[in-house]
C-alpha cells in the first residue's frame, strides 16, 4: 500500500546547510522509489493557523519509506536539516480504495 513521508517544517533557517540538504536529498530517494508530491509552496488557509512548509514524499509502501529514512545516505544528510529546521516528520499509509469516511470507525468502541 502506498505510504507517505510527511514533514511539517515549522521553521527553516535558510543557510548553506539547507541548500546542501536540498541538493543531496533526491539521490537518497531514488533507490527507494521516493518522489515529491508536495514540497512547500503557498498554502491557502481555510481553517486554523498554518505556519511553515509541508512536504509529502510518496513511496510504494511503508517499508520502502522506512528503508529510505534509515538509509546511510539519508542519515548522512539528515543533520543538515535537523540542525537548521524544526518540525514534525512521520509516515502514514494511503487509505484502501474505495474508502468512505465512516471506515475509520471500524474497531472503535462505542463509535456508532
Amino acid at each position: 500500500m502506498t505510504a507517505y513521508a510527511i514533514a511539517h517544517l515549522h521553521e527553516v533557517e535558510p543557510c548553506a546547510a539547507i541548500v546542501e540538504y536540498l541538493e543531496k536529498i533526491d539521490a537518497t530517494l531514488a533507490p527507494y522509489g521516493g518522489c515529491f508530491l508536495i514540497h512547500g509552496g503557498p498554502v491557502e488557509r481555510l481553517e486554523g493557523a498554518f505556519k511553515g512548509d509541508l512536504i509529502v514524499i510518496e513511496f510504494d509502501d511503508r517499508e520502502r519509506a522506512r528503508q529510505w529514512y534509515r538509509s546511510a545516505a539519508y542519515q548522512a544528510i539528515l543533520p543538515l536539516r535537523t540542525q537548521h529546521a524544526t518540525g514534525d516528520v512521520f509516515l502514514v499509509d494511503q487509505v484502501s480504495f474505495p474508502h468512505r469516511a465512516t471506515d475509520v470507525l471500524e474497531g472503535l468502541p462505542d463509535a456508532r
